[in-house]
């Protein structure tokens, strides 16, 4: 009132209204709206726009009191304008020198990859955070100083002890010592702060890429010379964890090289498939490999068995309950856990098992590569391998196998072109037109031939030998007795799973009976061999030396 000449800023203004105000008493909000209208405060408020509909809209007087400026984010050119302005600060504040590629690359990145913060704030907070980064990474704190604190710490833990003893006057020459090493490392941090000034770091594009990539989980930096390699052996690894699927890998390890070359759509998600075949042939084990050999982390694969979401009002546990609803802030199944982890392998399992309006609902995840909430919150899927799989088509190949007719050698020659095409048009007859369309592969695996399953042997017993290694044991298996579970477990039909049964039941099953009729001690090799009079296994333990001895 008594200087025209002051304008009143007020941050978060929502947070006046209702602000101490008990029952039948004036809160703040009303207190202020009679100097609003007089004209005798000039005031700015700032507030998000939610919360301008929750609070100051719901009170019409003081809603009319103030004029709305709408201040949208600053667009990419107008960002960088404003990191160059301010850089200054920074560059000082963290001792480095911003390059104007790393300008540039803290807002286009950003803009790209953290899509629920607005520019300029999450640019400048990569600015900050860059070049903090790049300040601590090559600190380098002189030998001098750290021997100076070294002796500082020991003078004063001394002078503590002595006056604990009641030794004065050995106290009084500690504390003069300490006062003079306290004058020494002033000086020398004081020097060596002049001469790191001298001396700045440069932050460049790289450093910056690897902050946004730390900040989102997204590897966004440009390839290094040791994931170049990873991604060159990354077809050779998978191929030989996933048997006799050359063309499923090679599709889906061109997807992963197209995105980390950076030519990929940006607005679609790294690749999407399906993956069509008969039960048994590796589509979920070809998920689980990829994520492990992506991430070197099993967990960064996202599964979502899609049998649990066989009824309509399920849907809606993959986005999040409707308003109104039970469990309506929890967040979706699918949409939560892509947005903790945005650079993963989302596997929707026995895709066709779930109910047809998830389709709908993946159209845009598809199309797009986003997927609004139930909380209205954008969900980036463009950093993810959406890989779907289905047996579709199995059982009607199961039931009429080649068709009607006379094998001829032609039909024979034949058969994986037929199964191929019973799977497509069943495909066609189980999704709409529009969501295939929106696929960027089908891959239909083979069945697996006898080879395939003498190679799928050494992987599943790799497995059993490290859990008999943990008991103690030392296990081998003869070429007879692999042959022989190899030709139990051969099922063209089902696929590897048989292969897990024969090895239950004719190798675990019979080491379970030994250990615990106690034959076995620790540290005995045990051999399988063939019984080929008897056609079964039989079990040679060898004992231990110790044992022997005693």
């Amino acid at each position: 009132e008594k200087n025209d000449n002051i304008i009143l800023f007020i941050d978060e203004i929502h947070t006046i209204v209702g602000a101490g105000g008990a029952t039948g008493s004036l809160d703040a909000s009303n207190m202020f709206k009679p100097a609003l209208a007089r004209g005798e405060i000039q005031c700015i408020g700032a507030t998000t726009l939610d919360e301008y509909r929750q609070y100051i809209e719901k009170d019409g007087a003081l809603e009319r009191r103030f004029q709305k400026v709408i201040v949208e984010p600053t667009s990419v050119e107008e960002t960088i304008e404003i990191l160059n302005n301010i850089k200054g600060k920074y560059e000082e504040h963290h001792n480095v020198v911003y390059t104007p590629e790393a300008i540039e690359a803290c807002v286009k990145l950003t803009n790209r990859y953290m899509t629920e913060r607005f520019l300029p704030d999450k640019a400048i907070d990569a600015l900050d955070e860059a070049g903090s980064r790049v300040h601590i990474t090559n600190i380098d704190v002189p030998k001098q100083i750290l021997d100076l604190e070294r002796k500082l710490e020991e003078v004063r833990e001394n002078k503590n002890s002595v006056v604990k003893k009641q030794k004065y006057e050995e106290a009084a020459k500690l504390r003069d010592d300490e006062k003079n090493l306290e004058k020494e490392l002033t000086i020398a941090q004081e020097k060596w702060e002049e001469e790191s000034k001298k001396h700045k770091e440069t932050v460049s594009e790289e450093s910056v890429a690897d902050v946004i990539s730390m900040m989102t989980g997204i590897p966004v930096n440009r390839i290094a010379q040791t994931e170049s390699n990873k991604l060159v052996e990354l077809p050779k690894k998978i191929k030989g964890k996933v048997i006799g699927q050359d063309e499923a890998v090679g599709k889906v390890v061109k997807a992963i090289q197209r995105n980390r070359a950076g030519l990929k759509d940006p607005n679609k998600p790294i690749g999407s498939f399906i993956f069509l075949g008969q039960t048994g042939v590796g589509k979920t084990q070809l998920a689980k490999v990829l994520a492990k050999e992506l991430f070197d982390n099993t967990d960064a694969l996202i599964r979502i068995d899609m049998s649990e979401y066989m009824e309509k009002f399920a849907v809606s546990r993959l986005i999040g309950a409707p308003p109104g609803y039970v469990g309506y802030e929890e967040g979706g199944q699918l949409t939560e856990k892509v947005r903790r982890k945005p650079y993963a392998v989302v596997l929707l399992d026995e895709v066709e098992k779930a109910h047809p309006d998830v389709f709908n609902m993946l159209l845009q995840v598809l199309d797009d590569g986003y997927l609004t909430d139930s909380l209205g919150r954008k969900i980036d899927f463009r950093n993810t391998i959406i890989i779907m799989t289905s047996n579709i088509g199995a059982r009607k190949l199961k039931d009429f196998g080649q068709g009607v007719g006379f094998g001829t050698t032609a039909q024979k020659s034949q058969v994986d072109d037929n199964a191929r095409s019973v799977i497509e048009n069943a495909l066609k007859k189980a999704f709409a037109p529009e969501f295939l369309n929106r696929i960027d592969d089908v891959v239909i695996f083979n069945s697996l031939e006898r080879e395939d399953i003498h190679k799928i042997i050494d992987i599943e017993l790799a497995k059993l030998y490290d859990r008999i290694d943990g008991l103690g044991y030392n296990l081998i298996l003869t070429d007879k007795a692999k042959d022989f579970i190899a030709e139990k477990g051969f099922d063209k039909q089902y696929g590897a799973r048989p292969l897990n049964r024969a090895i239950q039941k004719y190798i675990e099953d019979a080491l379970a009976e030994e250990i615990i009729s106690s034959n076995l001690k620790e540290g005995d090799k045990i051999e399988m061999d063939l019984d080929e009079k008897k056609n079964e296994l039989v079990i040679n333990i060898e004992k231990s030396v110790e044992e022997t001895e005693s």
